[in-house]
C-alpha cells in the first residue's frame, strides 16, 4: 500500500516560509488509481516529488509497502524508487542518442544489466502501445506522442509498485493525450500497480478514477 499521513512542505522565501503542502493524507492499495487536479501552484507536482522519494516533506510520512524511503540513504533510496516506482513526466526525457527500446530498457541499467526477462517485457510493452516496428528508431523520428508512449513504456518496464505521471499528456494534441491516458491506465491496472496522476484535463482524470483536489495546499474530495 501507499500510505501518506499528514505530509506538509514549507520552502524558504524572503518574506517567510511559504506552505506548498498543509498536512496531506491519503492511502492506495494495489490496482487502485488516483488523479489529483488544482490550479498552477497548489503543489501537485511537490506532492508527486515527495510520493516518488525525489523531495523531503517538511513534517508527515510517506510510506510504501511499508517502508520509509526518507529512512534509507541517498543510495538505498534511489534504488528503491528505481525498482518500486515508475515516473511519467510532461517532458518524455527520453535519451536523443538511444533507440525507442533502449530508452525503454534505462530502468535496467541502473540495476547494473539488462536481463532477458526485462528486454522480453521491454519489447511487449512496445507492442502494446503500438510501437513494436519503431522499437529501433530514435527520439527524434517518433511524434510527441510516439515519444510520450515510450516513456509509459519505460515507467512499467520493472512493473513498478507505483506508478506517477506529473501532466503526462499536457504537451500532446486531444487524441493523442486519450491514447497515451488510456494506456497509461491499462498498463498500470494490469500490473496491479498503484497510479496516480496529476493533471489539469478534466477527461484525463475521469479516465484515471477517482479525482481529488489540492486547494490551498490541502487535498480535499
Amino acid at each position: 500500500m501507499l500510505q501518506v499521513e499528514r505530509v506538509s512542505k514549507t520552502f524558504p522565501a524572503a518574506a517567510g516560509p511559504v506552505r506548498v503542502l498543509d498536512e496531506v493524507s491519503l492511502s492506495l492499495a494495489p490496482g487502485q488509481r488516483l488523479a489529483i487536479m488544482g490550479p498552477s501552484g497548489s503543489g501537485k507536482s511537490t506532492l508527486l516529488s515527495i510520493l516518488g522519494g525525489l523531495d523531503e516533506p517538511s513534517a508527515g510520512s510517506v510510506r510504501l509497502d511499508g517502508v520509509d524511503p526518507f529512512a534509507l540513504d541517498a543510495r538505498g533510496r534511489a534504488r528503491f524508487r528505481n525498482r518500486r516506482i515508475g515516473f511519467v513526466f510532461q517532458e518524455h526525457h527520453l535519451l536523443s542518442g538511444c533507440s525507442a527500446l533502449d530508452n525503454v530498457v534505462l530502468p535496467a541499467l541502473a540495476e547494473g544489466a539488462v536481463s532477458r526477462d526485462v528486454e522480453v517485457r521491454a519489447v511487449r510493452l512496445l507492442e502494446r502501445v503500438g510501437l513494436a516496428d519503431r522499437a529501433a528508431a530514435l527520439p527524434a523520428q517518433l511524434s510527441g506522442g510516439e515519444r510520450q508512449r515510450v516513456a509509459v513504456a519505460r515507467a512499467l518496464v520493472l512493473a513498478p509498485r507505483l506508478v506517477l505521471a506529473d501532466e503526462p499528456t499536457g504537451q500532446l494534441d486531444a487524441r493523442a493525450a486519450d491514447t497515451v491516458a488510456a494506456l497509461l491506465v491499462e498498463l498500470a491496472a494490469e500490473s496491479g500497480g498503484m497510479l496516480v496522476v496529476v493533471t489539469h484535463a478534466e477527461r484525463i482524470a475521469a479516465r484515471v478514477g477517482t479525482v481529488r483536489h489540492l486547494d490551498d495546499g490541502r487535498l480535499v474530495p
